[in-house]
């Protein structure tokens, strides 16, 4: 795209030398005929025919990034694919638009410039120039519900308007061919011509009235040279219209024989196109469930102290560091840490797990939470955009609003689509003039308006976005964040999962696994000996033991830590050794009875602690990272879907192929670096191909944006989180044969759409022609056609919607991240 002047902003300035040399880089692109760069306002103005994306390129190379932002659009009247991909044309012609992405499915437009280049008027003037109406969309959902239930009761009068006025029209011109007698009756009472004029003022009103959203978009857009849905529409309506008002009033223009009206034909269509859109339109509604779940989710006002005082606030009022108050039953405004009370809050719109959590002192809360019995006070942490809630929603709207690959095939037809259509039906109509049998002017009439009415590019249009609007809905409910919409395809073509191992396949937290006492002493009384003498130590281990020993230990005295090796204590006045067997080795104990055990937890991949008691040994404990209890039910699932597995750890290699062979994982890469796990993930590509990472921590960013496709456990780090296409809330591993079950199901349904979108109009269009009328004597009659074309869209949308209905992966009686956001809103419903 070229411009005569363009400003935007210049980040990452902090010097005159900065500005100076940001300007070099801009002057330097071809096309630059001048270039400022203003340190003060960090703004760069370019004059000259150079694009944008070169001008951002300069920029980026010279380290001094142009400033984006993203504005989103409501977009009102489209129709089609075809009126989307204008939209999208019309924004990227306007100067420093980057990218435009419009979704028909929820009328919405996304548009990515570069910052202070252009505002939302002059967007909103682009989108109006091309026939459409457009406004910024707001956050407030209820504003938006609001215009969206005008413009749906405007649809349904429009539609009862037309059906009211086309009845009569449609029974007195075909009720001959349901009840007998009914033209002769005419005939005999008010006579032919009389009815013709019945139905051409009945007609006419509903062409002006309740049909002329067809014409106010249509016509504009057909004279612009740029015709769409609505234009086909208005062509083959206006044509009926026309032909029947001359035959009625000026019947000596037309050929002898060819008198017949077709009033019917043009009211009927109209009547039919607005119940199909009527239909579409509660079925959008419909595709966006999901996230009027999730908005519903949050709390409208919030209980705060302001000076001292309890009072209630609007939620956006709320800011960061504000004590906030929680009754028992309400729901948690905003996140935040507990200050005072103590509570169990159910949090299953977050983790799936039912069981309320407690919380007190110290404790993290999540907005949109259900507090239970107690009272609770907190710090508010996180408000706004920021919390937990308001994240998982945009990364919800985001993934419904992307365009995956397989889109591509469908825009380039729909570029070329309504054109087409239109010389095809001028086509058909020129043949029937010229070769069809008398009266040929009748027949060519038919026969091109049911070319324009039956073709649908709105099918080809919706066939995508909807799928992945239902698609990604179903997904946050079943716990799985789609954060990049084409990850939905991406992950489809996986041929190997590869799995991080701590915090992802195990708790990412050493426990006791096994106790193994010597003669003479118990497994309780060697454990409970080993937490006493561990309690003054940070180690994980001794954090382990304590948890294992529960209840309450004697204190330990004399406690020493000796480098390597392990600690001494006395505990109850006995003298207590805890470490590795180069400890017991150093103080001369034999492991005597217990040196089997020891070789098998050390075969295992375990930890083995040994314990002796007063220069004997008393017991082997095996501390292990335990594997999280979906994990080894996750790789079974993943090996039945036809996919190879694999682990990348920076563990022991004895470790490493112990949780392998436990969990049956294919292939495995141990003590691997962190640098080197994005090395292990180009290694898997290179052997099996499309890889599929899964990770929760700092050190797997790198492996997440390598993979095809990097999978997040949502309780792992927030760089984890960013660095990856798609979050498993809960942490739970089964999440990920979620992701990989509905990947499958949503591009399994988009290519069902796509096969019927094009299948319907390669199959229709020529039988609307009259490729069949040689061989059985019959003509698609304009009504037909126009109930075939809204019935392809209401088809692709009632398709899609079946994946609101998608059955979970795995087994219903496991506690997994399923219906994680939905299970409280379903709980409020029942209550």
């Amino acid at each position: 795209m070229a411009h005569e002047s363009l400003r935007f902003e210049v980040t990452k300035m902090t010097c005159g030398g900065c500005a100076g040399r940001a300007q070099k880089a801009l002057a330097g692109v071809e096309g630059v005929t001048d270039a400022s760069v203003n340190l003060a306002t960090k703004m760069a103005r370019v004059e000259g025919s150079a694009g944008v994306p070169a001008l951002r390129a300069a920029l980026d190379k010279a380290g001094y990034p142009a400033g984006e932002s993203t504005l989103r659009l409501g977009i009102e009247g489209m129709s089609c694919a075809s009126c989307a991909g204008r939209v999208e044309r019309a924004l990227a012609d306007v100067p420093g638009v980057l990218s435009a992405h419009v979704n028909l499915a929820s009328e919405t437009a996304e548009v990515k410039l570069l910052t202070g280049s252009a505002e939302a008027p002059a967007l909103i003037h682009a989108v109006e120039g091309a026939g459409y109406k457009a406004n910024l969309a707001s956050d407030d959902s209820a504003e938006h519900e609001a215009r969206k239930q005008v413009e749906h009761a405007a649809l349904k009068r429009d539609l009862i308007i037309a059906a009211a006025l086309t009845a009569p029209v449609f029974l007195m011109e075909m009720g001959g061919h349901f009840i007998p007698g009914v033209h002769h009756l005419i005939a005999s009472t008010i006579g032919t011509t009389t009815s013709w004029l019945i139905q051409f003022v009945l007609v006419t009103a509903v062409l002006v009235w309740p049909g002329r959203r067809f014409y106010q978009i249509g016509l504009p857009l057909l004279a612009k040279g740029a015709p769409d849905m609505n234009s086909l529409v208005a062509l083959g309506t206006l044509a009926a219209w026309l032909y029947s008002t001359v035959a009625l009033f000026l019947p000596g223009l037309l050929p002898e024989g060819t008198r017949a009206v077709y009033f019917e034909a043009a009211a009927v269509i109209v009547t039919l196109i607005l119940l199909g859109r009527f239909l579409e339109a509660r079925a959008k509604g419909r595709t966006g469930a999901a996230i009027k779940r999730l908005v519903g989710l949050k709390p409208s006002t919030a209980r705060v102290v302001r000076d001292g005082e309890i009072v209630e606030l609007p939620i956006a009022e709320v800011v960061a560091g504000d004590v906030l108050h929680v009754r028992p039953g309400e729901r948690i405004a905003v996140d935040g840490e507990v200050l005072t009370g103590r509570s169990y809050v159910d949090e299953s719109m977050i983790t799936g797990e039912p069981v309320p959590v407690e919380k007190s002192q110290g404790a993290t809360v999540v907005g949109g939470t259900v507090n239970g019995a107690g009272a609770l006070s907190f710090r508010a942490t996180a408000v706004g955009a920021d919390t937990m809630l308001a994240r998982i929603i945009a990364m919800v709207e985001e993934a419904q609003g992307a365009k995956l690959p397989i889109q591509a095939l469908a825009d380039k037809v729909v570029i070329w689509f309504v054109p087409a259509v239109m010389a095809v039906a001028a086509l058909t109509f020129l043949a029937w003039l010229v070769f069809g049998p008398s009266p040929a002017l009748t027949y060519a009439l038919v026969a091109g308006v049911s070319v324009l009415i039956v073709a649908c590019p709105c099918a080809m249009g919706l066939a995508t976005p909807t799928s992945i609007m239902v698609g990604t809905g179903r997904a946050a409910e079943l716990g799985v964040l789609f954060r990049k919409g084409d990850a939905l395809q991406r992950l489809e073509s996986v041929r190997i999962v590869a799995f991080d191992k701590t915090g992802t396949l195990t708790e990412g937290r050493p426990e006791l696994v096994r106790t193994s006492a010597a003669p003479g002493f118990g497994e309780a009384e060697v454990l409970r000996l080993a937490a006493s003498a561990e309690q003054s130590s940070e180690h994980p281990i001794a954090r382990a033991l304590e948890r294992a020993a529960e209840g309450t230990f004697p204190q330990a005295e004399e406690v020493e830590a000796i480098a390597g090796h392990g600690l001494s204590a006395r505990v109850d006045g006995r003298r207590v050794l805890v470490g590795a067997a180069r400890l017991m080795a150093r103080e001369g104990i034999d492991l005597g009875p217990l040196s089997a055990a020891h070789d098998e937890i050390a075969t295992a991949g375990q930890t083995p602690v040994l314990v002796a008691v007063d220069g004997a040994i008393a017991g082997a404990l095996a501390v292990a990272d335990k594997v999280k209890p979906g994990a080894k039910s996750a790789i079974a699932k993943l090996h039945d879907m036809g996919l190879k597995t694999a682990m990348i750890t920076g563990d022991t290699r004895a470790t490493a192929q112990a949780i392998a062979a436990e969990l049956g994982i294919d292939h495995v890469e141990a003590e691997v670096l962190p640098e080197g796990k994005r090395d292990a993930v180009r290694a898997l590509r290179a052997a099996h191909g499309a890889v599929g990472f899964v990770g929760d921590g700092i050190n797997d960013a790198p492996a997440l944006a390598e993979a095809e496709v990097g999978l997040a456990m949502g309780t792992g780090t927030d760089v984890a989180i960013e660095s990856a296409d798609v979050v498993l809330v809960s942490g739970d591993t089964r999440g990920v044969i979620e992701a990989v079950h509905l990947s499958r199901a949503v591009l399994r349904n988009i290519r069902q759409n796509l096969f019927w979108a094009f299948g319907y109009n390669v199959a229709l269009i020529p039988v609307a022609a009259g490729v069949f009328y040689p061989a059985f004597g019959t003509l698609l009659s304009p009504m037909l056609a126009a109930g075939a074309m809204a019935l392809s869209s209401v088809f692709v949308l009632s398709n899609a919607l079946r994946l609101r209905r998608l059955p979970s992966a795995m087994p219903p009686e496991r506690l997994m991240c399923g219906t994680p956001f939905m299970r409280a809103k379903e709980k409020e419903a029942e209550a």
